[in-house]
């Protein structure tokens, strides 16, 4: 079995090289603006996965998704022959969820700041039910002449008649 560190570095190798072939030797007018967003690559060097997003709406993600497909040859041999190993992985390109994912979560915030401001108007000018302050206190005549109990405070006298100090 293969090290997982060789398994990273050859991903991202293979993320770098993918990248730059389209930037470079890719001429296909389906391919629209895509950006690799990841690489993974098994355990065994033999399969690997790349991610891509797609700038545009979906006849363009279908369209570039067309366009990898068709140059998954092309990019296979460039990948062998600039990172030198042994077996070369095949390719398989997934679109990367993560746009979609953020999408979601932002909808979800927008939601969430549109409901806090729902309760931040309909509380202007309410007052709590208990008052301001809810917590109960002691009163000020209980504090200075002992606790609820009768008991003298601290700054009253001993058992020996002593002053405290």
């Amino acid at each position: 079995m293969t090290d997982n560190a060789r398994a990273r570095k050859l991903a991202d190798r293979i993320q770098v090289v993918v990248a730059e072939t389209l930037d470079r030797r890719i001429k296909d007018p389906r391919l629209g603006f895509v950006t690799i967003t990841d690489a993974r690559v098994t355990g065994d060097l033999r399969e690997a996965t790349v991610f891509y997003t797609v700038y545009g709406d979906d006849e363009e993600r279908a369209a570039s998704a067309a366009a990898l497909e068709s140059a998954k040859g092309v990019l296979r041999s460039e990948v062998g022959r600039q990172t030198g190993v042994r077996f070369t992985p095949t390719l398989a390109f997934v679109p990367d969820a993560l746009p979609d994912n953020a999408r979601t979560i932002e909808d979800l915030l927008d939601r969430a700041r549109a409901k806090d401001a729902e309760v931040r108007e309909v509380s202007t000018g309410k007052t709590y039910a208990a008052g301001a302050d809810p917590y109960r206190k002691a009163d000020s005549d209980e504090e200075s002449t002992g606790d609820a109990d009768g008991t003298e405070g601290a700054g009253g006298r001993g058992t020996d008649g002593a002053a405290a100090e």
